[in-house]
């Protein structure tokens, strides 16, 4: 049973005090907009908005990846479905594994390059056995162990650096290849459960360009009746393409044939090394952008997986320096395979805020904006188990599953030798939340499709946010913020509406509920971004709710919430925070000419990090580098503001 069945919370006038809201007289009704005198009695009656949030996961591999088979994965998606649902298993490495809850939706992702030749280079076939790699991954494969990450880490570095032999990479036409994939269509109708557990058909296009991450996830609101029709797209010509434009043409021409619906979400521009975001067209010698490709990818591409195993990447620190919350969990050594550092100037095309940023410009040139895009989270696990809590976390890999090895161990080097990455440094698995009618395939696609959708990085917190030119003090204390929301402004995902009443700037209304088994709330913020007269971005985080009855200091920043960790346990206690966080805020810094987005942050007081259980769990001496807590958080897709 959900802590909340639509969301209609009951903010209470304490909670706003103690939140940075001043708690004020009960206000009066005279002289309100009121949004319920046009309907029925029944606040519940009648309701065509959505009612309920939905906690999944879009981005899961299993044995079937090549990366993950070759690296140890034994899970296949029927395990993984079981998995999600709430069934316990058993890991790869032998080892129980369960959810703390299940999951509302999943997707399995498995790469379309390749798909179906993991069996036959493990299961050693003649074809693959007559081929030098061939050979050589087949030892390493059945070798597992560390042995078999390092090979699986090889296979993917030749495929991003294109020397990988075709006769590993299978394509449409082989026999194994529709082989597999109508096997990973029926085993996503055999568990699809409509209104208990819903799965969605989807696959990962991995185009990576010299080792430069430019993967998206392609996501069907097809069953099998459609999506059987057409094999996935693949990045290897001639068949397929690395180039985003030629991935779009092809989910054009399977709408136009199936008549089905499709949509793709890039992630990790972290790893791309500036191209997630660029500012020109990398596959056309650096030109610009034309309309055609801004119109394109604002429309296909209307998500993005902001957060995931392979770090953050809502924000960097060197990017957004006034911002004390940038640094978390950040992944800047290089691109996906670690053939080439990072450099500062690669970091504005690889993070969220930079990246709305940029759009807001290039739409000042093309009339539309291509980076136009709600939030969600994912795990990008390769183990078939989406794991987001920090106390039952198995990792991305088969070789990082609970180990007194694993929190110590080197992830890779570079071409010198010298570390890129620790294992260390991978986090738990992000969360994608859908506002939603219901559990469905159709309601949560048609949800992801108009963004109302938020992202966390495991926890899940209720969040809601809206963007109106109406909203007053009052509406915060009313008891449904969904039915003044939808009623005054517009939700999360949207644009403004046009201001009529000519009442100078945006307001918004927003509300956070802590995860009834996580911890307490440290904070709202609002972000915001927008772009000067001159073309130059700007950006501003705003503190606009928070616990404690803290008071900001004379440079503006709240102090900060306390700790109450005890790694001993690990654990920590909720005598710190908030169960719940909201208000009504109105940017005191709005310039009616400015292109802007405004999306909301949610912070959590500190708690334990999966480290922190490994080094009780297996009595560990850590060295002080690796960090043993952190302040979980969740990003809304954000709202934006389009000068008349």
């Amino acid at each position: 049973m959900r802590l909340l069945n639509v969301f209609a919370c009951t903010l209470t006038w304490a909670s706003f005090a103690s939140a940075g809201v001043s708690a004020q007289n009960t206000p009066s009704l005279d002289g309100l907009k009121n949004p319920f005198q046009e309907r029925p009695y029944s606040p519940y009656a009648d309701r065509s908005f959505p009612t309920n949030v939905y906690f999944g996961d879009t981005h899961v591999h299993t044995a079937l990846s090549a990366d993950a088979g070759g690296g140890g994965t034994r899970l296949l998606p029927r395990d993984a479905y079981r998995f999600a649902r709430g069934e316990q298993v058993t890991s790869n490495t032998g080892q129980p594994v369960r959810l703390s809850r299940p999951f509302d939706f999943y997707m399995i992702t498995d790469h379309s390059d390749g798909m179906g030749a993991i069996t036959d280079i493990i299961g050693g076939a003649p074809n693959i056995l007559a081929d030098p790699q061939g050979r050589k991954f087949n030892e390493a494969f059945n070798k597992g162990g560390d042995e078999a990450l390092k090979a699986a880490q090889e296979l993917v570095g030749l495929f991003g650096q294109g020397t990988l032999s075709p006769a590993l990479n299978y394509q449409p036409g082989n026999p194994a290849y529709k082989r597999v994939w109508d096997d990973i269509v029926a085993a996503a109708e055999e568990f699809n459960d409509p209104g208990k557990f819903t799965t969605f058909i989807a696959y990962e296009w991995t185009s990576l360009v010299r080792g430069n991450n430019l993967h998206r996830n392609v996501i069907y609101r097809d069953g099998p009746e459609r999506a059987g029709q057409i094999v996935p797209y693949t990045t290897t010509p001639p068949i397929g393409s690395p180039n985003p434009r030629d991935l779009w043409t092809w989910l054009q021409n399977y709408e136009d044939v199936t008549g089905g619906d499709v949509l793709a979400i890039p992630h990790n521009g972290n790893v791309s090394n500036g191209m997630m975001f660029a500012l020109q067209d990398d596959f056309a010698d650096g030109a610009p952008f034309d309309a055609a490709y801004a119109e394109a990818r604002e429309k296909w591409e209307r998500l993005y997986e902001s957060n995931q195993m392979k770090g953050d990447g809502e924000a960097h620190p060197l990017l957004s320096p006034e911002d004390e919350f940038a640094d978390f969990e950040t992944w800047d050594y290089g691109n996906l395979d670690a053939s080439e550092r990072k450099t500062v100037d690669m970091l504005p095309g690889e993070y969220v805020r930079s990246g709305l940023q940029r759009g807001l410009m290039l739409q000042e040139a093309l009339g539309t904006n291509p980076f136009k895009f709600g939030l969600v989270g994912a795990a990008d696990t390769h183990t078939g188990l989406s794991t987001p809590d920090n106390d039952n976390f198995f990792n991305k890999f088969t070789a990082y599953e609970p180990s007194p090895e694993r929190a110590t161990h080197i992830s890779r080097k570079f071409a010198d030798g010298t570390v890129a990455l620790n294992t260390y440094q991978y986090i738990t698995s992000g969360l994608t939340a859908v506002w939603s009618t219901e559990n469905t395939r159709g309601a949560l696609f048609d949800a992801m499709e108009r963004r109302e959708v938020y992202a966390t990085t495991g926890a899940r917190m209720r969040v809601r946010l809206f963007g109106g030119w109406e909203f007053d003090t009052a509406d915060s204390h009313r008891r449904d913020l969904a039915l003044v929301g939808y009623s005054k402004g517009v939700p999360m995902g949207a644009d403004l509406m046009p201001d009529t009443g000519n009442v100078g700037s945006p307001s918004f209304l927003m509300y956070a509920l802590r995860d009834p088994m996580g911890a307490n709330l440290d904070r709202v913020q609002i972000v915001k971004g927008w772009v000067n007269n001159d073309g130059t971005p700007g950006e501003r985080v705003y503190d606009v709710a928070w616990s404690d009855g803290r008071t900001p200091g004379a440079d503006g920043k709240l102090p900060h919430v306390g700790d109450t960790v005890d790694l001993s346990v690990p654990a920590w206690t909720n005598t710190i925070g908030a169960s719940e966080l909201g208000g009504v805020w109105t940017d005191p810094d709005f310039n009616p000419d400015h292109r802007a987005f405004y999306y909301a942050r949610v912070i959590e007081i500190p708690t334990p990090r999966w480290t922190a259980y490994d080094r009780v769990k297996y009595n560990l001496d850590l060295p002080d580098t690796i960090p043993l807590k952190g302040q979980e958080r969740a990003y809304t897709s954000p709202i934006w503001y389009t000068p008349e």
